[in-house]
C-alpha cells in the first residue's frame, strides 16, 4: 500500500468524527483527501474553517461554505495532518506553509483529530525541519536564534506564507521537550508561530497504515 492510500485511509476514519454544524479543515495532502471525501457527506455539515487559501479553493470546488473564524466563534472540530507526532500528540507542522493559521484554527476547536500515514508516527520530534513563520525584517535575526539553539536554519525561498510573511525551516534538531522549546521559540521577537503543536496538542491521531487505520490516543 503506498503512502498515498495510507493518508486516504486515515482521512476516510477521520468522516465518522465529523457530527455536524461548522468543521475546522487544515492543509496538506491528507487533508486534501479528506476534504474530497468531506464532498460526499457535505449534507451533515453547514460549512468549514479553513486554515489556508488553498483548502478553502478546494473547499468551494466541492460546493461546501468557508466561513471565517472571526464570523463563528469557536469550533466543535478540527480536521489536519501532520509532518511529525510523537505518542503524546505533540506535532511539528508547516510543511505546507500554513502553520499559523492552522495554530489558531486549532486552538480555537475543541477536538482536534489529526490524519497521518504510519510514517509520521516517532519517538522524538525534529528529523523533520522545523517551520517558524518570521516577520521578514526579522529572519536574518530569527535565524541566528535559531544557530544558537542548536538548529540549522535554512531561508524557504520563492515562499511568501498567506499572512505575507517568510519560513525558516530549521534541521538538525532533536525536540526532547515540545512545550518549553514551543514556548520558547515563539518569544523570539520577530517570530509570528513556530510548527511545534505541544500547547495544543491533537486529541486523536488517526494513522493509515497497511492494515488499515490505526487510533493512538496521549
Amino acid at each position: 500500500m503506498t503512502p498515498d492510500e495510507m493518508k486516504r485511509l486515515a482521512a476516510e476514519a477521520a468522516l465518522e468524527h465529523v457530527q455536524g454544524g461548522i468543521i475546522g479543515v487544515g492543509t496538506g495532502s491528507t487533508v486534501n483527501h479528506f476534504i474530497d471525501l468531506l464532498a460526499g457527506v457535505k449534507h451533515r455539515i453547514d460549512g468549514a474553517v479553513s486554515s489556508s487559501e488553498a483548502s478553502s479553493a478546494r473547499l468551494r470546488a466541492h460546493g461546501i461554505e468557508v466561513f471565517e473564524l472571526n464570523d463563528v466563534g469557536d469550533l466543535d472540530l478540527y480536521v489536519d495532518g501532520a509532518d511529525e507526532s510523537n505518542r503524546q500528540l505533540h506535532l511539528i507542522k508547516g510543511g505546507g506553509g500554513a502553520l499559523t493559521r492552522e495554530k489558531i484554527v486549532a486552538a480555537a476547536s475543541r477536538r482536534f483529530v489529526c490524519i497521518a500515514d504510519e510514517s509520521k508516527l516517532v519517538e522524538v520530534l525534529g528529523a523533520f525541519p522545523l517551520p517558524v513563520e518570521v516577520i521578514p525584517m526579522a529572519r536574518s535575526y530569527v535565524a541566528r536564534q535559531m544557530v544558537a539553539l542548536g538548529g540549522t536554519p535554512r531561508w524557504r525561498e520563492s515562499f511568501v506564507t498567506d499572512n505575507g510573511n517568510h519560513i525558516l525551516d530549521v534541521h538538525g534538531l532533536e525536540i526532547l521537550r515540545p512545550t518549553e522549546l514551543e514556548q520558547q521559540i515563539n518569544n523570539i521577537a520577530g517570530v509570528v508561530t513556530v510548527g511545534i503543536f505541544a500547547l495544543r496538542p491533537a486529541d486523536l491521531l488517526i494513522l493509515g497504515t497497511p492494515e488499515g487505520t490505526r487510533v493512538v490516543e496521549p
